[in-house]
């Protein structure tokens, strides 16, 4: 390089750094830093208030969040007034690959400042913020430092103090979601998160975790100030140096915007398995529900090995992946002398594992909490591996708190070691975009799915769920069914089941998840083969994820993109409606052959569940499809380019 050039940076370097530090002496000054997101229409503004770490939160000069308190009370630190000591600052913009996931690429642009603050106690404590072009993320390191080796966590300081009475929605377990409510009603008692709110101007956010790995995960719960939510923690220990997971407030104009949002993977490590090539997103057939079936050939379905093979060769003809083997396959599944390393007597695994590889199917393998306790959590996946097992659906987790994020941790590590995917139910951790870093987490049953709980939840709950628990990630909600008619009959269906055969079809492209599980019979699906086949074509995995249009609890339009193909599903709560679909995200100058998987004229999710039409057209980038949606119906649309 020429001296002039060589000199020309070496000024261009200096001058960067003393307009840096010119900046970072006025803000220790000020004891206020401000920083923005890579677009920079997102600003946090870091700021000691009475020597307390504040943030607040502004989206196109618009505020947000008003000055809120953030930080942790440690039992071994007294209470301190802090100073900023050091800031350091820094930025990314990258693409990365997923092994599976909502988009095959994703963008990870933020700028981060890291505030170093010191107490008049010494204590140090690292307060990080990252800015996101949809997100703030704010995170807790604690160093080693002289004399402070380990600690707890006590409580979490985080709060979130909003401007206005916002409405707000919030999950909810395994019941329907809470809300719409006005912030002011928010629950004393904590919830679980997301916590969704409609901000002024139609916008949305919502407050989640990213990366939960180390401490007790937190709830939301009414805070102190008005208008304000805060963390809720149950005690936590750990040693320096330490990091929390992510407290991170999501923004959209619209409330689709949080469910295409990648922020929470971007949280999140990379992939930390050496091959993934093992793992396979896929469809499964489900022996549980279909168990009591009655076909009219007079078979009726049991929790034994020829009604396996009866769905494995359903599943190898109908391009679906694997088969789950639900609870009871090894005995009664709460029974502490049940031992999943052996089947019970109507079974044969080794016959079962045969078969389905020789089919090209894969086997998942229900684990109860109190077997895997019992008997050797290591001892009982490195036998299900030996079988040729495909995956694990883990349920009843009874750890409590951070022993639980351990636990589940210890899980999910072990399954990859014996290259198992995990599928979590009945109460697991919230996602917290943890499938970057252990994509062999597929889904999880984060919310109510279907006839759950002995329940059955009704059209709006789904339309709910959607802009609500899948923020967080893929969801196992079981949809699929075809056969309404008695299906309480059967052993472990316990209520009719409210929808229409267009809207189960619908909802396995609209809900996002790493293995949809259908519940219903081969013999229902045979019936009805013209509609099963939007199931049997639907890809495995997508390129692209995208909400067209939609409501909270009214209804949504989801489209997933494989290649240049998409599949379109639509969903209403009991309303009827007409929705208009914009194909403006077709390719320019393409024709797309387009199939209708529509409810009939006639249909109801309480009545006439089991009809539909089907029709075909052709179509083009920049056509609008209106579509009638029965009450509590939906509709399908596969688009393949010509």
């Amino acid at each position: 390089m020429p001296l002039y050039l060589k000199l020309k940076q070496k000024m261009k370097s200096i001058k960067i750094i003393i307009l840096v530090l010119c900046m970072y002496s006025c803000s220790i000054k000020k004891q206020e830093v401000t920083v923005k997101s890579p677009k920079g229409h997102i600003e946090a503004k870091f700021q000691l208030l009475n020597g307390k770490p504040t943030v607040a939160l502004f989206k196109n000069n618009v505020q947000i969040l008003m000055p809120s308190s953030l930080g942790l009370k440690l039992k071994e630190v007294q209470e301190t007034i802090f100073s900023i000591d050091s800031v350091v600052s820094k930025a990314s913009n990258t693409t990365w690959e997923p092994v599976w996931d909502k988009h095959s690429k994703i963008v990870d642009d933020y700028k981060e400042t890291t505030y170093w603050l010191k107490g008049g106690n010494g204590f140090v404590l690292g307060v990080v913020l990252r800015i996101y072009n949809d997100a703030l993320a704010i995170r807790y390191e604690i160093p080693e430092q002289e004399g402070f080796k380990t600690f707890t966590i006590a409580e979490d300081l985080t709060s979130f103090v909003f401007t206005q009475d916002h409405t707000f929605w919030s999950a909810n377990g395994e019941r329907h979601n809470l809300g719409p409510l006005p912030l002011s009603e928010y629950p004393k008692k904590t919830k679980y998160t997301p916590t969704v709110l409609q901000l002024e101007n139609n916008s949305y956010a919502s407050i989640l975790e990213a990366a939960i790995y180390n401490f007790a995960n937190f709830n939301l719960a009414k805070g102190n100030e008005d208008f304000s939510l805060k963390c809720v923690m149950n005690a936590s220990v750990g040693s320096t140096p330490a990091k929390t997971s992510w407290r991170v407030v999501l923004l959209g104009d619209k409330p689709g915007d949080l469910v295409e949002s990648n922020t929470l993977v971007n949280l999140n490590p990379p992939c930390a398995i050496e091959d993934p090539s093992w793992i396979k997103p896929g469809k499964a057939v489900w022996d549980w529900r279909v168990w009591g079936y009655k076909t009219k050939d007079g078979y009726t379905y049991d929790l034994d090995t020829k009604s396996h093979k009866r769905l494995i060769d359903f599943a190898a003809e109908n391009n679906i992946k694997y088969l789950l083997m639900d609870a009871d396959w090894y005995g009664p599944e709460f029974s502490p002398d049940a031992d999943p390393t052996s089947a019970n007597s109507k079974i044969n695994i080794e016959e079962n594992m045969a078969y389905a590889k020789n089919k090209g199917v894969g086997i998942i393998l229900y684990l109860n909490d109190v077997g895997a306790k019992k008997f050797g959590l290591e001892r009982i996946l490195k036998q299900f591996s030996d079988w040729g097992a495909s995956g694990i659906k883990y349920g009843f987790m009874t750890t409590k708190e951070q022993k639980k994020v351990i636990y589940t941790r210890k899980v999910v590590e072990l399954c990859a070691k014996y290259k198992l995917t995990v599928n979590f139910h009945d109460g697991p951790l919230p996602p917290s975009g943890d499938r970057r870093t252990w994509p062999n987490l597929v889904t999880r049953e984060y919310g109510h799915s279907q006839a759950d709980a002995k329940r059955s939840y009704y059209p709006e709950t789904v339309v709910n769920q959607v802009f609500i628990n899948m923020i967080t990630g893929p969801l196992d909600m079981c949809n699929g069914w075809f056969g309404f008619e008695e299906a309480e009959s059967r052993v472990r269906v316990f209520e009719k089941i409210p929808g229409t055969v267009a809207a189960e079809v619908a909802k396995l492209a609209v809900l996002f998840s790493g293995i949809h599980v259908i519940p219903d019979s081969p013999e229902e699906y045979n019936k009805k083969s013209d509609l099963f086949e939007f199931v049997k074509t639907l890809p495995d995995s997508f390129d692209e994820l995208k909400i067209i249009n939609g409501t909270i609890d009214e209804f949504v339009t989801v489209g997933r993109r494989k290649g240049d193909d998409w599949y379109i599903g639509s969903l209403t709560n009991r309303d009827s409606r007409v929705i208009s679909i914009d194909l403006s995200f077709l390719k320019e100058g393409e024709t797309y052959k387009a199939t209708l998987f529509e409810d009939a004229p006639n249909s109801h999710f309480l009545n006439n569940q089991e009809t539909y039409i089907i029709t075909r057209k052709t179509v083009a980038k920049g056509d609008v499809l209106n579509v009638k949606l029965a009450p509590g119906g939906g509709h399908a649309i596969r688009l393949i380019k010509e």
